[in-house]
């Protein structure tokens, strides 16, 4: 008779004491991401006593068990079960079922593909006037020129908010994901304006404030119908202004800094603009503007040989898993010949981004007039990174638009 297996001792994560929030690994995360992924399948950051994933299988396994591995608690560090929320959680990033359902019932029609069929001739209209005045310049700053002010005219349009004030969406939002992380200087940074900002932006929630025929409007009716509360609908309009722009902004970004990184990619794409919506997915892949995101134990998890205790924050690197070799053939190519689907830069599972395809449509118009209009794409100038706890971001990207 064969005798019975023994029954594997959990043993504990490997210690990992780099600082994933540090200004060096923000700034460059490639190596620290490398060295996460080798330590093992999950590791401890005594740090912050938390444990990381940077593997893209284990990194998926997390984010589709949302019953194991909760949101509500917060999708940051801090863990809403021993804290209190310096703001009111949001309704789609930090519930979970059954609190989660309503909210995302309604707005995941508003966001869906069939209903921004609508929007996609003025968006690229919008995009090929701003391409077109972009050309007359000798050289540009693809990030706050291009990447910046295109998703600052058409979404909040889209939303239905006034002009007038948009310029308080981009350091709301910047704030917004840099208090994801630990309460270090970048926090520190936006506090003191982060009142007038979150003021300005919840006034912009309000019905009175929102044209009529806008994503705002359309989830006042919502409410007005009864599939949510009159209470629900500004936190969920706040979410489309929280996570709707600077989100977009930075993948835009991406995407052009990943043609500056392989102009070989853009003559592709210029014969094939077909490829446009591949070549965002992409970038969200290879440079994931979203790196990371927390969830929380809600009992003893047994992640590759390691108990993860009730309880205890979990910092799943999505950067990381979506370079991971395990699962991408030359991972860290920028490569729109490439099949992109199953990066989890939008997450994945209950919780993976509403607005997806909000920000794909927005990126396609602009590579679409791009296309259509620029020859080449040359740098200008020394790109500069823009730090941010979660995000990964640029704060300038000089080129040159080389007219077709």
């Amino acid at each position: 008779m064969t005798a019975p297996i023994p029954a594997r001792t959990p043993a504990p994560a490997p210690l990992l004491h780099d600082d994933p929030f540090s200004d060096d690994v923000l700034a460059d995360p490639l190596a620290f991401q490398h060295e996460l992924r080798e330590a093992g399948p999950v590791v401890h950051l005594p740090q912050y006593d938390v444990f990381a994933m940077g593997r893209y299988a284990e990194v998926h396994a997390a984010l589709v068990d949302w019953q194991r591995f909760q949101s509500g608690a917060g999708v940051g560090l801090s863990n809403f079960r021993k804290e209190q929320p310096w703001r009111p959680p949001s309704l789609l990033l930090e519930t979970d079922p059954p609190h989660h359902d309503a909210p995302r019932d309604v707005l995941g029609p508003i966001l869906a593909p069939r209903a921004l069929r609508g929007l996609r001739e003025s968006w690229q209209a919008v995009a090929d006037e701003l391409v077109d005045e972009l050309l007359s310049r000798d050289e540009i700053d693809a990030v706050t020129d291009l990447a910046e002010a295109y998703p600052l005219r058409v979404f909040p349009d889209a939303v239905g908010i006034p002009r007038e004030g948009r310029e308080n969406l981009l350091p709301y939002g910047d704030h917004l994901f840099n208090a994801f992380g630990p309460d270090n200087g970048l926090v520190q940074k936006g506090k003191p304006t982060i009142v007038a900002t979150a003021s300005w932006v919840d006034a912009q929630c309000r019905r009175d404030v929102l044209t009529k025929d806008g994503f705002g409007a359309a989830i006042w009716e919502a409410a007005d119908r009864g599939d949510i509360t009159q209470a629900q609908a500004p936190l969920i309009v706040r979410s489309l202004l929280s996570a709707g722009v600077d989100t977009t902004v930075h993948a835009i970004a991406a995407v052009l800094h990943g043609f500056l990184t392989a102009p070989d990619q853009w003559q592709v794409l210029r014969r094939s603009p077909s490829a446009a919506r591949i070549a965002f997915d992409e970038a969200i892949r290879w440079e994931t503007p979203v790196q990371t995101f927390f969830r929380t134990a809600t009992t003893d998890v047994l992640v590759g040989g390691t108990v993860i205790p009730d309880g205890h924050k979990i910092l799943m690197f999505l950067g990381a898993a979506n370079r991971d070799p395990r699962r991408w053939q030359d991972p860290d190519a920028f490569d729109i010949g490439r099949d992109p689907s199953g990066h989890v830069g939008f997450g994945m599972g209950l919780h993976q981004c509403v607005g997806q395809h909000v920000a794909r449509l927005e990126a396609e118009c602009v590579l679409h007039a791009l296309a259509a209009r620029v020859r080449a794409i040359e740098p200008a100038g020394e790109p500069v990174r823009h730090l941010n706890n979660t995000l990964r971001a640029w704060e300038s990207l000089p080129v040159r638009l080389v007219p077709a």
